[in-house]
């Protein structure tokens, strides 16, 4: 168990991180990041090594956030009641709010995988390697994907 809890301290902020790209939602992010450990725990046997212990809980994570979807019609990724303005003045959290939702609304009409390259290297913070390794492809195929998705945005906010 000593093991597994190294684990945990080691992998909890990068995968809350990529559960909270994925549903721009803290406490739903926390939700999918504790069943995501959960379920690592219970299938920990079936971990092969053939990719690295994140890239397999970030994938633990997807399906759960995609299972959690399909058994929620309800939930909205694109709500999040958790964030609040910060300390500068009403415009300007207005601004910032309305330039956010106007990303986001673009970025919900991008075809994948430019979308999900956006999400993970915008909101998850994730570098262009763990993308790729998530994908299955290359670091450049990452780093391409991701300005052809700056670009795409950029156009259609013009």
């Amino acid at each position: 168990m000593t093991d597994f809890q190294e684990v945990y301290n080691l992998y909890f902020r990068e995968v809350y991180r990529y559960a909270l790209s994925l549903c721009r939602n803290e406490s739903i992010a926390e939700e999918i990041t504790q069943e995501t450990f959960y379920k690592a725990l219970a299938k920990l046997d079936s971990f092969d090594g053939k990719c690295k212990v994140s890239v397999w809980l970030c994938q633990i994570a997807k399906n759960t956030y995609i299972s959690m979807c399909r058994k929620d019609k309800h939930l909205d990724p694109n709500t999040n009641t958790d964030l609040l303005p910060g300390d500068g003045s009403i415009e300007e959290s207005f601004f910032d709010r309305e330039t956010a939702f106007a990303i986001h609304k673009v970025l919900h009409t991008l075809e994948e995988p430019y979308k999900e390259v956006f999400s993970l290297r915008t909101f998850g913070e994730l570098s262009f390697k763990q993308i790729a390794e998530l994908f299955g492809k290359t670091e450049t195929w990452a780093r391409v994907t991701y300005h052809r998705a700056r670009l795409k945005i950029k156009e259609e906010l013009k």
